[in-house]
C-alpha cells in the first residue's frame, strides 16, 4: 500500500537569525501545507537542510512535525546518510517518534557500487518497520541507483516501498517502471517532470514547488491520477517558469527566499548555503507573481 498518492512537500526548515530552528514558523508552514491540500510532509530532507542539522535538532524537528500534524497526513522523515550505521540510528529513532515513513537519500561522496547500494538500503530497511522511500538524486550525490538495483531492492525487501526518482532521465523512469510494476511506487523528484513521471505509472511527487504552491501541485497530480492529462499538462507547463526560478541557485536557497516573500519568516539557509542574490530575488518574485502565488 502506498505511503501517499499525490503531492508530498519537501518542506523547508525555518531558521531564526541566530541559526536555531524556528518552531513557530515551522508550525505555520505545516498548517498552511495541510490547508493547501498537500498529501504528505517530508521533513528534514535536502530542502530541509538535513546536512547541516545536528542529530538532536534533526530528531526534534521530526518529533515536532509529527506532533503538529496529528495524523492528518503522513510525516516522512529524512534519515538518509552516507554512513549506513548513522542512517540506521536516525531511522530507528524516527520510528520511535511516530514518523509514518522514511526518505533515504543515496549515500553521497562514498560513490558506492550497485552492490553497495543494495546492501546499504537493505541494512537500513531491516532496522525498522516503517516503509522506506529510496531517494535517487545523482546530481547531488554522485551516484545513480540503476533501475535493476532498485527493482532488486523493492522485490527483496518488503518495506522498501517506493523511490523518489530525480535522475532527470525519463528513459530511466520508463525502465524502472517496466521492472518494478506492481511492487514499487514511483514519485517524481523533479517538479518539471511531474506529469511525465505520472504518465509512466508514477503516483505523485516529492516537491519543492509545493512549498509555495501546495494547491496547484496537489491538483496537478490529481488530474494525472484521474487520467485528465490534458489539464495536468497545462498546469505542468504553466508552472515551468516558477520551477526554473526555484532552482536558479542551489535548493533550498531560492525556496527559502520565496517563502520569506510569502511572509512565512523562514530565515536564511545555514552555511555553506547563502542568501539568494538580489538579481535572482527579482526574477523569482516576478515568476511567483505571474504564477499567482504571491
Amino acid at each position: 500500500m502506498a505511503i501517499f498518492a499525490g503531492s508530498g512537500v519537501a518542506l523547508a526548515t525555518p531558521m531564526k537569525e541566530n541559526g536555531e530552528i524556528n518552531y513557530d514558523s515551522l508550525e505555520k508552514l505545516i498548517e498552511a501545507q495541510i490547508e493547501g491540500g498537500t498529501d504528505a510532509l517530508i521533513v528534514c530532507g535536502t530542502s530541509g537542510e538535513a546536512p547541516t542539522l545536528d542529530d538532536p535538532e534533526h530528531l526534534e524537528a521530526i518529533r515536532f512535525a509529527v506532533q503538529v500534524t496529528k495524523g492528518r497526513i503522513p510525516v516522512i522523515a529524512g534519515t538518509g546518510s552516507n554512513n549506513t550505521a548513522h542512517a540506521v540510528m536516525m531511522s530507528e529513532e524516527s520510528e520511535k517518534l511516530g514518523a509514518d515513513g522514511l526518505l533515504l537519500v543515496t549515500p553521497y561522496y562514498n560513490k558506492a557500487t550497485q552492490d553497495g547500494l543494495y546492501a546499504h538500503y537493505r541494512k537500513i530497511a531491516s532496522s525498522t518497520r516503517l516503509p522506506c522511500i529510496v531517494y535517487n538524486v545523482p546530481s547531488r550525490t554522485g551516484t545513480n541507483i540503476l533501475p535493476e538495483t532498485m527493482a532488486r531492492l523493492a522485490r527483496d525487501v518488503e518495506n522498501i516501498a517506493a523511490i523518489k526518482e530525480a535522475s532527470g532521465s525519463i528513459s530511466q523512469v520508463a525502465k524502472l517502471a517496466s521492472l518494478t510494476e506492481g511492487f514499487c511506487d514511483i514519485y517524481s523528484g523533479n517538479d518539471d517532470q511531474i506529469v511525465p513521471v505520472c504518465s509512466l505509472g508514477g503516483i505523485g511527487v516529492i516537491s519543492v514547488l509545493a512549498n509555495v504552491a501546495p494547491r496547484q501541485t496537489h491538483d496537478m497530480v490529481m488530474y494525472c491520477l484521474e487520467g485528465n492529462y490534458k489539464k495536468a499538462c497545462e498546469m505542468q507547463l504553466a508552472a515551468l517558469p516558477l520551477v526554473e526560478q526555484l532552482f536558479i541557485e542551489v535548493n533550498p536557497i531560492p525556496v527559502k527566499a520565496a517563502l520569506n516573500m510569502q511572509g512565512f519568516n523562514v530565515g536564511s539557509p545555514r552555511l555553506p548555503l547563502t542568501e539568494l542574490t538580489d538579481a535572482h530575488k527579482k526574477s523569482l518574485r516576478e515568476a511567483m507573481e505571474a504564477y499567482g502565488c504571491l
